[in-house]
Protein backbone atom coordinates (compact mmCIF):
# COMPACT_ATOMS: atom_id res chain seq x y z
CA UNK A 1 0.00 0.00 0.00
CA UNK A 2 1.66 3.19 -1.38
CA UNK A 3 2.45 5.64 -3.52
CA UNK A 4 2.08 5.34 -7.22
CA UNK A 5 2.97 6.70 -10.34
CA UNK A 6 -0.43 7.77 -11.96
CA UNK A 7 -2.18 10.80 -11.24
CA UNK A 8 -6.18 11.33 -11.65
CA UNK A 9 -7.43 14.03 -14.15
CA UNK A 10 -8.67 16.84 -12.74
CA UNK A 11 -12.22 15.14 -13.84
CA UNK A 12 -11.63 11.87 -12.47
CA UNK A 13 -11.27 13.72 -8.46
CA UNK A 14 -14.02 16.09 -9.33
CA UNK A 15 -16.02 12.86 -9.83
CA UNK A 16 -14.53 11.29 -6.57
CA UNK A 17 -15.67 14.62 -4.98
CA UNK A 18 -18.69 14.07 -5.69
CA UNK A 19 -19.79 10.52 -5.09
CA UNK A 20 -21.64 9.99 -1.35
CA UNK A 21 -19.40 10.27 2.05
CA UNK A 22 -16.01 11.18 -0.54
CA UNK A 23 -16.17 14.74 0.36
CA UNK A 24 -12.96 16.90 0.58
CA UNK A 25 -10.94 15.37 3.48
CA UNK A 26 -10.17 18.42 5.99
CA UNK A 27 -7.00 17.98 7.27
CA UNK A 28 -7.71 20.51 10.10
CA UNK A 29 -10.05 18.15 11.59
CA UNK A 30 -6.97 15.35 12.39
CA UNK A 31 -6.00 15.13 15.82
CA UNK A 32 -2.07 16.10 16.48
CA UNK A 33 -1.53 16.96 12.84
CA UNK A 34 1.60 18.83 13.55
CA UNK A 35 2.81 15.08 14.80
CA UNK A 36 1.35 13.48 11.79
CA UNK A 37 2.47 16.07 8.95
CA UNK A 38 6.20 16.05 10.70
CA UNK A 39 6.35 12.00 11.12
CA UNK A 40 9.52 10.27 9.45
CA UNK A 41 7.10 7.50 9.36
CA UNK A 42 4.85 7.51 6.66
CA UNK A 43 0.95 7.67 7.52
CA UNK A 44 -2.24 6.80 4.69
CA UNK A 45 -5.77 6.26 4.03
CA UNK A 46 -7.10 4.18 1.80
CA UNK A 47 -11.19 3.81 1.35
CA UNK A 48 -13.20 3.15 -1.75
CA UNK A 49 -9.46 1.63 -3.59
CA UNK A 50 -8.19 5.33 -3.53
CA UNK A 51 -6.07 7.05 -1.17
CA UNK A 52 -7.81 9.47 0.38
CA UNK A 53 -4.70 11.14 2.87
CA UNK A 54 -1.29 10.41 3.02
CA UNK A 55 1.55 12.79 5.09
CA UNK A 56 4.39 14.65 3.00
CA UNK A 57 6.24 11.61 4.05
CA UNK A 58 4.31 8.44 2.66
CA UNK A 59 3.64 10.61 -0.50
CA UNK A 60 7.31 11.52 -0.90
CA UNK A 61 8.59 7.50 -0.96
CA UNK A 62 6.96 7.71 -4.38
CA UNK A 63 8.28 11.10 -4.92
CA UNK A 64 5.12 13.27 -5.05
CA UNK A 65 3.82 15.59 -2.98
CA UNK A 66 0.17 15.35 -1.07
CA UNK A 67 -2.29 16.58 -3.45
CA UNK A 68 -0.32 15.12 -6.39
CA UNK A 69 -1.61 11.42 -3.94
CA UNK A 70 -4.81 12.71 -3.04
CA UNK A 71 -7.67 10.40 -4.82
CA UNK A 72 -5.03 7.81 -6.50
CA UNK A 73 -6.44 4.55 -7.12
CA UNK A 74 -4.52 1.63 -4.63
CA UNK A 75 -4.36 -0.08 -8.16
CA UNK A 76 -2.31 2.42 -10.13
CA UNK A 77 0.30 2.59 -7.19
CA UNK A 78 1.86 -0.52 -7.14
CA UNK A 79 4.07 -2.49 -10.06
CA UNK A 80 1.57 -4.94 -12.32
CA UNK A 81 2.98 -7.75 -10.57
CA UNK A 82 2.10 -7.19 -7.00
CA UNK A 83 -1.64 -5.74 -8.01
CA UNK A 84 -3.41 -8.80 -7.55
CA UNK A 85 -1.38 -9.06 -3.93
CA UNK A 86 -2.01 -5.53 -2.64
CA UNK A 87 -6.14 -5.47 -3.64
CA UNK A 88 -6.21 -8.79 -1.73
CA UNK A 89 -4.94 -7.72 1.07
CA UNK A 90 -6.88 -4.33 1.17
CA UNK A 91 -10.40 -6.47 0.78
CA UNK A 92 -9.16 -9.16 3.84
CA UNK A 93 -9.39 -5.94 5.64
CA UNK A 94 -12.10 -4.09 4.08
CA UNK A 95 -13.96 -7.42 4.94
CA UNK A 96 -13.38 -7.57 8.40
CA UNK A 97 -11.23 -10.68 7.57
CA UNK A 98 -8.01 -9.62 9.40
CA UNK A 99 -8.08 -6.84 11.07
CA UNK A 100 -4.90 -5.38 10.67
CA UNK A 101 -1.69 -6.56 8.15
CA UNK A 102 1.76 -5.83 9.24
CA UNK A 103 4.13 -6.56 5.95
CA UNK A 104 6.91 -5.64 3.50
CA UNK A 105 5.22 -4.40 -0.77
CA UNK A 106 6.05 -2.75 -3.21
CA UNK A 107 5.18 0.62 -4.26
CA UNK A 108 6.02 2.48 -7.96
CA UNK A 109 7.92 5.86 -7.86
CA UNK A 110 7.24 7.94 -10.13
CA UNK A 111 10.36 7.54 -12.52
CA UNK A 112 9.35 3.93 -12.74
CA UNK A 113 11.47 2.17 -10.11
CA UNK A 114 10.21 -0.01 -7.67
CA UNK A 115 10.39 0.85 -3.90
CA UNK A 116 9.72 -1.26 -1.10
CA UNK A 117 7.89 -0.16 2.17
CA UNK A 118 7.30 -1.90 5.33
CA UNK A 119 3.65 -1.09 6.07
CA UNK A 120 1.24 -1.97 9.31
CA UNK A 121 -2.44 -1.14 8.10
CA UNK A 122 -5.32 -2.18 9.91
CA UNK A 123 -9.37 -1.41 9.44
CA UNK A 124 -10.92 1.46 11.40
CA UNK A 125 -13.85 3.37 10.18
CA UNK A 126 -13.40 6.69 8.51
CA UNK A 127 -16.21 9.17 7.91
CA UNK A 128 -18.85 6.58 8.98
CA UNK A 129 -17.52 3.77 6.41
CA UNK A 130 -14.33 0.78 6.28
CA UNK A 131 -11.20 2.12 5.53
CA UNK A 132 -8.03 1.05 5.93
CA UNK A 133 -5.62 3.40 7.73
CA UNK A 134 -1.45 2.77 8.67
CA UNK A 135 1.92 3.45 8.57
CA UNK A 136 4.61 2.94 6.11
CA UNK A 137 8.72 2.75 6.35
CA UNK A 138 10.67 3.13 3.04
CA UNK A 139 13.53 0.07 3.30
CA UNK A 140 14.41 -0.02 0.40
CA UNK A 141 17.99 0.76 1.04
CA UNK A 142 17.73 -1.98 3.66
CA UNK A 143 15.93 -5.01 0.82
CA UNK A 144 19.06 -3.88 -1.52
CA UNK A 145 21.57 -4.33 1.43
CA UNK A 146 20.19 -7.61 2.23
CA UNK A 147 20.05 -9.10 -1.62
CA UNK A 148 23.84 -7.63 -1.73
CA UNK A 149 24.88 -9.19 1.68
CA UNK A 150 23.15 -12.39 0.74
CA UNK A 151 24.93 -12.10 -3.38
CA UNK A 152 28.37 -11.17 -1.09
CA UNK A 153 27.41 -14.85 0.38
CA UNK A 154 26.64 -16.54 -2.41
CA UNK A 155 29.97 -15.68 -4.31
CA UNK A 156 31.80 -16.38 -0.98
CA UNK A 157 30.73 -19.82 -0.57
CA UNK A 158 30.82 -20.51 -4.34
CA UNK A 159 34.96 -19.51 -4.34
CA UNK A 160 35.12 -21.52 -0.59
CA UNK A 161 33.79 -24.16 -2.63
CA UNK A 162 36.26 -24.01 -5.49
CA UNK A 163 39.38 -23.25 -3.34
CA UNK A 164 38.37 -27.14 -1.84
CA UNK A 165 38.33 -28.45 -5.01
CA UNK A 166 41.48 -27.06 -5.88
CA UNK A 167 42.68 -27.96 -2.63
CA UNK A 168 41.87 -31.59 -2.54
CA UNK A 169 43.09 -32.18 -6.33
CA UNK A 170 46.96 -30.43 -5.19
CA UNK A 171 46.40 -33.07 -2.33
CA UNK A 172 45.86 -35.62 -4.63
CA UNK A 173 48.86 -34.66 -6.26
CA UNK A 174 51.19 -34.37 -3.53
CA UNK A 175 50.41 -37.21 -1.99
CA UNK A 176 51.05 -39.46 -5.69
CA UNK A 177 54.51 -37.54 -5.89
CA UNK A 178 55.53 -38.01 -1.90
CA UNK A 179 54.59 -41.75 -2.48
CA UNK A 180 55.62 -42.41 -5.90
CA UNK A 181 58.77 -40.39 -6.04
CA UNK A 182 59.93 -39.86 -2.34
CA UNK A 183 59.17 -43.08 -1.10
CA UNK A 184 60.47 -44.80 -4.06
CA UNK A 185 64.06 -43.10 -3.57
CA UNK A 186 64.12 -43.75 -0.37
CA UNK A 187 63.13 -47.26 -0.74
CA UNK A 188 66.01 -47.55 -3.34
CA UNK A 189 68.25 -45.84 -0.96
CA UNK A 190 67.03 -48.49 2.08
CA UNK A 191 67.91 -51.35 -0.72
CA UNK A 192 71.63 -49.56 -1.43
CA UNK A 193 72.27 -49.68 2.35
CA UNK A 194 71.57 -53.62 2.91
CA UNK A 195 73.91 -53.83 -0.21
CA UNK A 196 76.53 -52.00 1.87
CA UNK A 197 75.82 -53.71 4.75
CA UNK A 198 75.94 -57.51 3.05
CA UNK A 199 79.09 -56.63 1.10
CA UNK A 200 80.97 -54.88 4.02
CA UNK A 201 83.28 -56.96 6.54
CA UNK A 202 84.00 -54.17 8.48
CA UNK A 203 81.76 -54.48 11.54
CA UNK A 204 82.29 -50.12 11.57
CA UNK A 205 80.53 -50.05 8.64
CA UNK A 206 78.13 -52.07 8.96
CA UNK A 207 77.20 -50.64 11.75
CA UNK A 208 76.42 -47.17 9.99
CA UNK A 209 74.51 -49.35 7.48
CA UNK A 210 72.22 -50.72 10.43
CA UNK A 211 71.71 -46.94 11.51
CA UNK A 212 71.30 -45.36 7.99
CA UNK A 213 68.76 -48.51 7.37
CA UNK A 214 66.53 -47.94 10.85
CA UNK A 215 66.20 -44.19 9.91
CA UNK A 216 65.52 -44.48 6.31
CA UNK A 217 62.64 -47.07 7.74
CA UNK A 218 61.29 -44.58 9.72
CA UNK A 219 61.62 -41.92 6.80
CA UNK A 220 59.73 -44.51 4.69
CA UNK A 221 56.82 -45.11 7.47
CA UNK A 222 57.06 -40.81 7.62
CA UNK A 223 56.01 -40.29 3.90
CA UNK A 224 53.48 -43.48 4.23
CA UNK A 225 52.07 -41.43 6.21
CA UNK A 226 52.38 -37.73 5.13
CA UNK A 227 50.69 -39.38 1.94
CA UNK A 228 47.84 -40.82 3.32
CA UNK A 229 46.77 -37.49 5.70
CA UNK A 230 47.14 -35.54 2.51
CA UNK A 231 45.20 -38.51 0.46
CA UNK A 232 43.83 -41.84 2.18
CA UNK A 233 44.28 -44.74 0.06
CA UNK A 234 41.53 -46.32 1.72
CA UNK A 235 39.18 -44.14 0.86
CA UNK A 236 39.29 -44.68 -2.93
CA UNK A 237 39.57 -48.63 -2.46
CA UNK A 238 37.49 -49.19 0.34
CA UNK A 239 35.24 -46.47 1.45
CA UNK A 240 34.46 -43.96 3.88
CA UNK A 241 33.99 -46.29 6.65
CA UNK A 242 37.43 -48.00 6.47
CA UNK A 243 39.52 -44.48 6.07
CA UNK A 244 37.46 -43.54 9.03
CA UNK A 245 38.64 -46.25 11.23
CA UNK A 246 42.02 -46.67 9.43
CA UNK A 247 42.47 -42.80 10.56
CA UNK A 248 41.56 -43.41 14.21
CA UNK A 249 43.61 -46.33 14.58
CA UNK A 250 47.01 -44.01 13.39
CA UNK A 251 45.46 -40.85 15.42
CA UNK A 252 45.09 -43.38 18.75
CA UNK A 253 48.99 -44.08 17.63
CA UNK A 254 50.43 -40.62 17.65
CA UNK A 255 48.08 -39.31 20.24
CA UNK A 256 48.07 -42.11 23.07
CA UNK A 257 44.55 -41.17 23.32
CA UNK A 258 41.38 -43.63 23.75
CA UNK A 259 39.60 -43.61 21.37
CA UNK A 260 36.19 -45.51 20.28
CA UNK A 261 33.99 -45.93 16.87
CA UNK A 262 30.83 -46.72 17.24
CA UNK A 263 29.75 -48.68 15.19
CA UNK A 264 33.34 -50.10 14.68
CA UNK A 265 32.42 -51.24 10.88
CA UNK A 266 29.94 -49.06 8.32
CA UNK A 267 29.85 -48.22 5.07
CA UNK A 268 28.30 -45.25 3.14
CA UNK A 269 27.99 -45.43 -0.41
CA UNK A 270 28.22 -41.15 -1.44
CA UNK A 271 29.49 -39.83 -4.84
CA UNK A 272 33.78 -39.29 -3.99
CA UNK A 273 33.83 -35.63 -3.24
CA UNK A 274 30.65 -35.69 -0.86
CA UNK A 275 33.15 -38.79 0.87
CA UNK A 276 36.01 -36.42 0.63
CA UNK A 277 34.38 -33.37 2.03
CA UNK A 278 33.02 -35.87 5.20
CA UNK A 279 36.47 -36.94 5.67
CA UNK A 280 38.19 -33.71 5.28
CA UNK A 281 35.25 -32.76 8.57
CA UNK A 282 36.39 -35.68 10.78
CA UNK A 283 40.26 -35.25 10.04
CA UNK A 284 39.80 -31.55 11.09
CA UNK A 285 37.91 -32.38 14.34
CA UNK A 286 40.66 -34.78 15.42
CA UNK A 287 42.95 -32.28 14.67
CA UNK A 288 41.33 -29.74 16.83
CA UNK A 289 41.41 -32.87 19.35
CA UNK A 290 45.18 -32.90 19.37
CA UNK A 291 45.95 -29.20 19.28
CA UNK A 292 43.37 -27.70 21.64
CA UNK A 293 41.20 -29.75 24.22
CA UNK A 294 43.79 -31.89 26.15
CA UNK A 295 41.45 -34.29 25.84
CA UNK A 296 41.87 -37.84 27.55
CA UNK A 297 39.47 -39.69 25.45
CA UNK A 298 37.54 -39.53 21.73
CA UNK A 299 34.31 -40.86 20.69
CA UNK A 300 33.34 -41.18 17.43
CA UNK A 301 29.67 -42.02 16.38
CA UNK A 302 28.00 -42.75 12.96
CA UNK A 303 24.69 -43.23 12.67
CA UNK A 304 22.18 -43.20 9.15
CA UNK A 305 18.94 -43.31 7.97
CA UNK A 306 17.98 -43.81 4.23
CA UNK A 307 18.03 -40.47 3.37
CA UNK A 308 20.45 -38.91 5.96
CA UNK A 309 23.54 -39.59 8.18
CA UNK A 310 25.50 -38.34 11.22
CA UNK A 311 29.04 -38.15 12.08
CA UNK A 312 29.88 -37.17 15.87
CA UNK A 313 33.51 -36.57 16.81
CA UNK A 314 32.83 -35.57 21.22
CA UNK A 315 36.26 -35.21 23.45
CA UNK A 316 36.40 -34.63 27.16
CA UNK A 317 38.93 -31.87 27.21
CA UNK A 318 38.82 -28.44 28.16
CA UNK A 319 36.28 -27.35 25.96
CA UNK A 320 36.02 -23.76 24.83
CA UNK A 321 33.36 -20.91 24.58
CA UNK A 322 30.99 -20.85 21.14
CA UNK A 323 30.18 -17.73 22.01
CA UNK A 324 31.05 -14.99 19.69
CA UNK A 325 32.09 -12.71 22.26
CA UNK A 326 34.43 -15.51 24.53
CA UNK A 327 37.55 -13.66 23.76
CA UNK A 328 40.74 -13.99 21.57
CA UNK A 329 41.47 -17.77 21.98
CA UNK A 330 38.13 -19.01 21.69
CA UNK A 331 37.93 -16.49 18.46
CA UNK A 332 40.95 -17.70 17.29
CA UNK A 333 40.25 -21.95 17.61
CA UNK A 334 36.56 -21.09 15.60
CA UNK A 335 38.57 -19.55 12.95
CA UNK A 336 39.67 -23.68 12.40
CA UNK A 337 36.11 -24.17 11.73
CA UNK A 338 35.06 -22.45 9.07
CA UNK A 339 36.68 -24.85 6.59
CA UNK A 340 34.22 -28.00 8.57
CA UNK A 341 31.11 -25.06 7.92
CA UNK A 342 31.65 -24.50 4.48
CA UNK A 343 32.51 -28.35 3.63
CA UNK A 344 29.39 -29.04 5.60
CA UNK A 345 27.06 -26.50 3.69
CA UNK A 346 28.92 -27.98 0.51
CA UNK A 347 27.13 -31.38 1.94
CA UNK A 348 24.10 -29.43 1.66
CA UNK A 349 24.30 -30.39 5.49
CA UNK A 350 24.86 -28.48 9.30
CA UNK A 351 27.80 -28.27 11.79
CA UNK A 352 26.77 -28.21 15.38
CA UNK A 353 29.31 -27.58 17.70
CA UNK A 354 28.46 -28.08 21.12
CA UNK A 355 31.32 -27.04 23.85
CA UNK A 356 31.61 -25.04 27.19
CA UNK A 357 34.89 -24.86 29.19
CA UNK A 358 35.87 -27.76 31.41
CA UNK A 359 33.11 -29.86 29.87
CA UNK A 360 34.86 -31.20 26.08
CA UNK A 361 33.35 -30.42 22.79
CA UNK A 362 30.99 -32.30 20.12
CA UNK A 363 31.10 -31.74 16.60
CA UNK A 364 28.06 -33.27 15.03
CA UNK A 365 27.76 -33.01 11.23
CA UNK A 366 24.34 -33.81 10.21
CA UNK A 367 23.69 -34.10 6.30
CA UNK A 368 21.60 -35.96 3.42
CA UNK A 369 22.78 -38.94 2.20
CA UNK A 370 21.41 -37.55 -1.58
CA UNK A 371 23.24 -34.50 -2.73
CA UNK A 372 20.92 -31.61 -3.46
CA UNK A 373 21.03 -30.26 -6.65
CA UNK A 374 20.81 -26.50 -5.24
CA UNK A 375 24.24 -27.34 -3.93
CA UNK A 376 27.00 -28.55 -6.12
CA UNK A 377 26.67 -31.19 -9.25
Amino acid sequence: MQPCAKTPSDGQKKEMRQTPNSAPFDMQSVPFRGIVEQSVAGIYILQDEHFQYTNATFAGMAGYSNDEVLGKPLRECVPGYYVAEVMDRYKRRISGEVKSMHFVTHGLHRDGNVVHIDVHGQAMQFRGRPAVVGVGVNVSGQIQRDAELLESRHEYRELASRLNTMREQQRAEYAREVHDVLGGLLTSMKLDVGRIARRSRSTAVRGIAADLNALLVEAIDNVRELSESMRPQALDHLGLGAAIAAHLKRFRERSELRVSLQPPEFDIDLPRWRSIAVFRIFQEALTNVARHARASSVAVRFRRTDAAFWLEIEDDGVGFHTRADAGLQAQRQSMGLISMRERAYELGGTLTIDSAPHFGTRVVLQAPIVASPLVRS
